[in-house]
């Protein structure tokens, strides 16, 4: 088992058994659920079952007035070339 050093020692008596933490973690378990799903919005999906749909989307290889940077390795439009370094371009947002 990992061990915190910077984390605050307990002595024996401060200490709580086993059997304690058990009952108390049961008792909060149900009301830590319900304020978790009261904080994160459950994402819904319509239902709708879209595990047979193929999508189709097309690639369009780098053009010639498109570059990518060698920084964040986007690929970006000539007007955004900020400078060119031994390694390659860099886009102005890179630079900043």
């Amino acid at each position: 088992m990992a061990t915190d050093y910077d984390a605050p020692r307990k002595s024996e008596e401060e200490a709580e058994s086993i059997e304690a933490l058990k009952e108390r973690g049961s008792a909060k378990g149900g009301s830590a659920i319900d304020s978790e799903d009261a904080d994160n919005p459950s994402f819904d999906l319509g239902g709708s079952d879209l595990s047979d749909v193929e999508l189709d989307v097309v690639v369009l290889p780098q053009q010639d007035d498109e570059f990518t940077c060698v920084s964040c390795f986007l690929v970006r439009h000539r007007s955004q070339l900020d400078h060119q370094t031994d390694l390659g371009p860099v886009c102005a947002e890179c630079s900043v």
